[in-house]
């Protein structure tokens, strides 16, 4: 029944930008929603890149702080994650993720219950 659904990824140079966008549907909450994003790519550990909890506190991976920024417009659902500087190690598979219960805190240790299908980042020259 809920549904994530990402977009915006995409093939990029070294030092560019993309921004993923993901849309969610199926629930409605009375509080904002735990939101953010996971990574993996081939042969490394999947890892929390950002999120957002209930209470509007950030997440950054070490890897990505002053980089990578989360927002998120609560009235359609969507959170986004602006990524600017990429690298070739930020090349890899981008999951919009999210739970159902509140959370003040979140990070790459939170548990989340729904998974977006995966959207395609490559950085190369």
């Amino acid at each position: 029944q809920v549904q994530l659904v990402e977009s915006g990824g995409g093939s990029v140079q070294p030092g560019g930008s993309l921004r993923l966008s993901c849309v969610a549907s199926g629930f409605t909450l009375e509080s904002p929603p735990v939101i953010g994003w996971f990574r993996q790519a081939p042969g490394k550990e999947r890892e929390g890149v950002s999120c957002i909890s209930t209470s509007d506190i950030v997440f950054y991976a070490d890897s990505v702080k002053g980089r990578f920024y989360i927002s998120r417009d609560n009235a359609k659902n969507l959170v986004y994650l602006q990524m600017n500087n990429l690298r070739p190690e930020d090349t890899a598979v981008y999951y919009c993720v999210t739970r159902l219960t509140p959370l003040d805190y979140c990070s790459g240790y939170s548990r989340y219950e729904y998974w977006g299908q995966g959207v395609q980042v490559t950085v190369s020259s």
